[in-house]
């Protein structure tokens, strides 16, 4: 038996106070999640290689570069901050294109990887909170999908997401691990008090086309297909502001021996707005939000791509009493702010 690292969470003042290692906490959604620890008073420890990541969004942070199968660097950081309670799993490849083409670095970088780093976090009795995808749900007529909706992902990306779900299960009933995975929608926006965004060279994900377009750097959109079952033609997609994605980790972390025991030592939660967007409502948006008018390309869709889907948030409501605050207006002009810091 693992010593269970829970009694090494300290309070303050009655707060709970919980040293989180995040992996990838110098990408997009993990540097917002570490700034998001940190005003709620936790301490992030971040370990990220920088093959994706942004070194700037880890200053004034703890932080070590290295690989997250690294069994040394681990060994090393653990050993530097005993008091790690958690671990929240953000470091992945996520291009869906990209896995698409090259499927064994993604298989590689997502899955062996990470299965180390789960034996590692199941040897130490560290909990785990794992950043998934909705891209798991098998397309559906309804496109709303709640935790049972079937699987079926449509790219080596979802799948390499679905198989470390399927390993975290798997670790949990074995070895007495704990862990929750997070399903996440389609992440926008940045930071409210801009320490961080998007930073990708080339973004592949609408918000990120719809600003190179604004800012003059590409002439036209290209709608990827417009005969698919929705209500226009276009793709639907749940979009959720990333500092509301960062908050239902807080959520998560501070709840968590609240919904994974010894009897149920593994959850899934999905994280959405609860409505599905289509593209060409979210060009609307865009327009009206930056006062950009976008010309549009109809073209086809890409490979791995889906009609998409949205959540029913009465699980994430249920469990974490949490539900987005924050605007798809929101999350647009937050990109746009971001984006001219970095201009």
């Amino acid at each position: 038996m693992h010593r269970d690292r829970a009694a090494v969470i300290t309070t303050y003042g009655g707060l709970l106070i919980v040293k989180v290692l995040v992996t990838g906490g110098a990408g997009y959604i993990g540097s917002t999640i570490c700034s998001a620890l940190e005003d709620n008073g936790h301490i992030p420890v971040i370990i990220d290689s920088l093959i994706t990541g942004n070194k700037a969004f880890t200053e004034k942070k703890i932080f070590y570069q290295a690989d997250i199968s690294d069994s040394k660097a681990l060994k090393s950081i653990f050993h530097d901050h005993q008091d790690i309670g958690a671990i929240i799993h953000c470091a992945a490849l996520i291009v869906v294109p990209e896995s698409v083409q090259k499927p064994y670095r993604y298989y590689h970088e997502n899955v062996s990887k990470s299965l180390e780093l789960f034996k590692f976090a199941s040897d130490s009795g560290i909990k785990v909170i794992f950043s998934s995808t909705a891209a798991v749900y098998e397309s559906s007529a309804t496109q709303m999908v709640t935790e049972e909706s079937p699987l079926g992902p449509d790219s080596p990306y979802a799948r390499t997401k679905m198989a470390l779900e399927m390993a975290l299960l798997d670790f949990s009933i074995a070895y007495g691990m704990r862990a929750i995975s997070l399903r996440y929608f389609n992440p926008i926006g940045a930071d409210p008090k801009m320490r961080s965004g998007p930073s990708a060279d080339s973004p592949t994900h609408i918000l990120g086309k719809l600003l190179s377009i604004h800012q003059g750097e590409e002439s036209a959109f290209k709608i990827a297909g417009v005969d698919w079952p929705t209500r226009d033609g276009t793709a639907l997609r749940d979009y959720i502001h990333v500092w509301d994605l960062a908050e239902a980790h807080i959520k998560t972390l501070e709840l968590f021996d609240n919904l994974v025991t010894g009897e149920n030592p593994y959850s899934i939660i999905n994280l959405g707005s609860g409505q599905g967007t289509t593209v060409l409502e979210f060009l609307e948006a865009f327009e009206e939000v930056s006062g950009t008018e976008i010309k549009r390309i109809n073209g086809y869709a890409r490979p791995g791509d889906t009609a998409g889907a949205y959540a029913n948030g009465d699980n994430a409501w249920n469990k974490l009493a949490w539900k987005p605050r924050m605007s798809i207006e929101q999350g647009i002009a937050d990109a746009i702010k971001w984006n001219k810091k970095l201009s």
